[in-house]
């Protein structure tokens, strides 16, 4: 598969409300001698009062509901699978206009609902025992493409409960498509007309592309930077995420560097616990000296099964030990908690699930 030049949906016959912002939509309402301060009213409903069409913005007039839904799509994909774990994790599979297929998921976590995002469909790292690559990457998503995959997993919320956090780390690399996730991201974090997010609780994950992580840098960007590491040395980082035979650890490891210099936001690295492959004593030792003096937090997790992939969850003795050298040489360690197990909330499975099973229109538990 490739990556299309064209941002674009090419079934699509009316462009988005959601790659609308409000300088453009103002202009669209002053071309038809309309007030352009109906730009922040039409833009509210759609992000902080949840509407799902047009004609339930009720405090617009009439005519300007009718000649909105004539110009503009409102939400554009299909929910076709939708599956709901006991843990409270919920997981969408979402149909594009042009065929293509992308996932997000709702974690519930105490106070926290955070959301889980798409940036591509498919995804062309190649990350070996991740579901998301196996097929490669057919196209960037569009910003109204990444939105509405936020406000549809918001729309599982009671009215009371708002979204938290947003992390984006579903299908796809982020900083290969960054014009579009930035644009996107603008308008979560906007308190005015978007979702209202802080920066703070907004995460953007790479498997690590130096040149556009300095380009967040440069941007002084205010998000949070995850970076997946997934091995310690080149050698089996190479075996694990190819790409990584082009960059090189070293390399994003001065990047990842720059960025912090440059916005003072701390640093995540991820890695993904592997049976008998990244799990090692030595495994975790070669990891100490690479982290140890950056203001870094190191999130590992246990890997979640892929159906058809070969790989394993370590023990929890394997697990136990990992995690007892990198504390006692006084790594800033988490260990997450996999959400979802019973849904495989893992990137890209359900995708592939459906594809497997044409019929299946809901899962649910």
């Amino acid at each position: 598969m490739h990556l299309e030049s064209n941002e674009t949906s090419s079934t699509a016959s009316k462009p988005s409300i959601l790659d609308q912002g409000i300088v453009s939509l103002a202009a669209w309402l002053q071309d038809r001698s309309l007030p352009k301060y109906r730009a922040k009213q039409i833009l509210g409903w759609v992000y902080q009062r949840r509407a799902e069409s047009f004609e339930a913005m009720t405090d617009l007039p009439k005519g300007l509901r009718s000649e909105l839904d004539a110009a503009f799509d409102f939400y554009r994909t299909k929910t076709i699978a939708t599956q709901n774990s006991e843990d409270g994790t919920q997981k969408l599979l979402l149909q594009l206009p042009d065929g293509g297929r992308i996932e997000c998921v709702l974690l519930r976590d105490g106070p926290r609902r955070s959301i889980c995002v798409s940036s591509q469909v498919g995804c062309a790292m190649g990350c070996v025992f991740c579901a998301s690559g196996l097929d490669g990457v057919e196209r960037n998503l569009t910003r109204g493409e990444i939105l509405e995959q936020m406000l549809k997993l918001q729309r599982l919320l009671p009215a009371e409960e708002r979204l938290s956090h947003i992390v984006m780390m579903g299908m796809g690399e982020p900083l290969a498509n960054l014009p579009r996730v930035l644009d996107a991201l603008s308008v979560a974090k906007d308190s005015e007309i978007g979702l209202g997010i802080s920066p703070r609780r907004i995460t953007i994950s790479t498997v690590g592309l130096p040149q556009s992580i300095d380009k967040l840098a440069e941007d002084k960007s205010p998000y949070h930077l995850a970076i997946s590491l997934h091995a310690p040395n080149d050698t089996l980082r190479n075996q694990l995420v190819p790409v990584n035979k082009k960059i090189g650890i070293a390399s994003i490891l001065e990047a990842a560097d720059r960025y912090f210099d440059a916005t003072g936001r701390r640093l995540t690295f991820e890695y993904v616990l592997l049976k008998d492959l990244n799990d090692s004593q030595q495994c975790a030792e070669q990891l100490v000296k690479l982290l140890r003096g950056r203001t870094a937090m190191l999130n590992v997790i246990p890997y979640n099964p892929v159906p058809g992939l070969p790989y394993e969850t370590p023990t929890a003795e394997v697990i136990h030990q990992f995690r007892r050298i990198l504390m006692e040489a006084g790594i800033n360690v988490m260990f997450r908690q996999r959400k979802g197990d019973d849904i495989q909330a893992a990137c890209g499975q359900l995708r592939r699930l459906r594809e497997k099973e044409p019929d299946l229109v809901e899962l649910k538990r």
